[in-house]
Parts: C-alpha cells; structure tokens; sequence
C-alpha cells in the first residue's frame, strides 16, 4: 500500500465543479493492491474506530448512526447518514454535503493494473452571502488535511486487499 498522499482531483471527480467555482478543495489518495468495491471502501470509511469516534461525537448531538447505518449509504439504500445528506452518486464516487450546507465529503476509487487508488477529498463553500470561508474554517484547514488523511488511511487498511497485500 502506498502512502496517502496529497494530489490533484481527477478530471471526473464530482468535487471538481467546486473546485472550478473557485472555494477551497482538498483531494487525498492512497493505492492499494487488488480491486476494491466502493460499497467496501465508503463502508470502511465510517466504521474505522478513527471515524467512530466522530460518530460518536455526533450522536451527542442527536445525529446518531450505527455501523449498519454506514453500510445502507454505502449501497445506496439511503440518503441520510448523520448530518450528511447525498449530493450527488454515480458507481464509482459519491458526494455527501452537511447539514450546514458549507462542507462537502467527497469518495471515488479508480481501478487500472491490479491497483485501487482510493480518494477523498473536501470542499468548503463560504456561507450564504460571503465571498469566501470564515476564519474558523481557515484556522482548523491544517488539521482537517492531518485528519483526512488518517482517516483514509485507517480505511485502506480496513479493506481486506490491503490487509492481505494483494487481492
């Protein structure tokens, strides 16, 4: 498994509209041996004991979910998980925004050579009325890059190809 590492967003990520009307993104990747299916990797995504903690958190302000809640979004038997609602689905990457309106959570796996590059990425659109992003979200940017990519990096580790080291 490669490291995570920070990249570009490819061509056909759903992120980049956003990326293209110019708020902040951010795009995160890790390759991993083997095919990977999404409903696997979005279902390892939020059952890490890393994320979990977040669930956790959130429950504490009435927006439980469980690790069947997490599954359901990953097959796409749901829309809702927690704060997050699905903006936007296609086979192969999904997008969720929050119940705020200003974050985006964005998955998409690419397949080629016996290999799956996971990506994650974000996006943070200024509120209703500004022209860019509050000083907090500014202020918490270096630890959402650190928290990103451990959460993506707890994910790949969670999928049994990158456990077993090929698939």
């Amino acid at each position: 498994m490669s490291p995570v590492a920070a990249c570009e967003l490819p061509t056909t990520a759903l992120l980049a509209a956003y990326q293209r009307e110019g708020v902040y993104t951010d795009c995160f990747a890790v390759t991993v041996a083997g095919h990977v299916d999404f409903t696997n990797y979005v279902e390892a995504f939020y059952t890490t004991p890393l994320f979990k903690i977040e669930r956790w958190l959130l429950g504490l302000f009435g927006y439980a979910t469980s690790d069947q809640d997490a599954r359901r979004l990953a097959l796409g038997e749901v829309s809702r998980f927690s704060v997050w609602q699905v903006e936007a689905r296609q086979p192969d990457q999904i997008m969720l925004n929050d119940k705020s309106g200003n974050t985006r959570s964005w998955f998409m796996i690419e397949t080629k050579r016996g290999e799956t590059t996971l990506y994650f990425g974000s996006a943070v659109v200024p509120a209703e009325g500004r022209s860019r992003i509050g000083i907090g979200y500014r202020a918490l940017t270096g630890f959402h890059c650190l928290y990103s990519r451990a959460l993506l990096d707890a994910a790949a580790n969670r999928l049994p190809s990158a456990r077993a080291g090929d698939d």
